[in-house]
């Protein structure tokens, strides 16, 4: 059966959630028909925003479909899951999940109950979910989980212009662990820069100015070259004696900052050794 005529319940109305079911509605990858928050009014707000669909705030409400998201949070798949195989018959349905850090094993009570299951993660940043949703095409997601279930995720999901790349279940962890890094933990880092040169005495709004061109060509650098080549400065020279002078200055200054730039040493030092050509 073509996706084009299977229907979606949305479990779960965030960011992701509303992304998710405007694409899906408007592409006609699904058809959307029931949606469920915690209250009436969020609710009805995202069928507003999504474009379609039927508010509800009961689970136990919500219409028999072959396909369900439950775009939850992570705390609460488990929960949700046990909660729907209690309340409806889902053999052969499809239920998925868009967690990041957590695998389709987390739908264990749903599969125990007949479903198929898989878990499908957008590797995008959803704070703005407006301009998610008009630029979605290019994201690249990773999925996982039974097969079947993803034969038909996979259509829905390129239909919305999704490039699909299959990771292991049993590292979905170090998996999220990646995005992290990737996004969250280079804002810290690039925060711990921004208050280093305030504490130079440079004004918060010029210190951006000056670390947006440094950040932004070595960032370009990295997925241009691979980050050995990118790589640069005291710790890929060598320069031991600059590396501890900085890092005592900056424990003088505020030890959790300092002790970031000590614990980054070791790990930029293994980099600088494969820069070199070392094991």
């Amino acid at each position: 059966m073509s996706t084009r005529t299977l229907t979606l319940n949305l479990v779960g109305a965030g960011h992701v959630g509303r992304v998710l079911g405007r694409l899906f509605a408007s592409s006609g990858a699904f058809a959307l028909q029931d949606v469920l928050t915690r209250s009436q009014a969020s609710a009805q707000a995202a069928v507003d925003v999504i474009g379609a669909g039927h508010a509800c705030t009961d689970v136990a409400l919500m219409r028999p479909a072959p396909v369900w998201l439950l775009a939850v949070s992570d705390d609460q798949i488990e929960s949700v899951s046990a909660l729907l195989a209690q309340t409806h018959d889902l053999t052969g349905a499809v239920v998925f999940h868009c967690s990041g850090a957590k695998a389709s094993a987390a739908l264990q009570a749903v599969r125990a109950g007949g479903a198929l299951v898989a878990s499908v993660h957008p590797i995008r940043s959803f704070a703005d979910p407006e301009r998610v949703a008009r630029e979605f095409a290019g994201t690249f997601c990773g999925v996982e989980g039974d097969a079947a279930a993803l034969a038909v995720l996979n259509s829905a999901f390129e239909a919305i212009g999704a490039r699909l790349v299959p990771i292991d279940g049993a590292a979905k962890t170090v998996y999220h662990a990646a995005a992290v890094f990737a996004s969250n933990y280079l804002t810290t880092l690039l925060d711990a820069a921004l208050r280093a040169y305030q504490a130079a005495g440079i004004p918060e709004a010029v210190a951006r100015e000056l670390a947006q061109p440094l950040a932004s060509e070595t960032l370009a650098n990295v997925f241009r070259l691979g980050p050995a080549a990118a790589l640069s400065g005291p710790v890929a020279r060598g320069d031991v004696a600059t590396v501890a002078r900085q890092e005592q200055a900056l424990l003088d200054w505020d030890d959790a900052t300092g002790r970031l730039y000590g614990a980054l040493v070791p790990l930029t030092a293994d980099l600088a050794r494969r820069k070199h050509g070392g094991a």
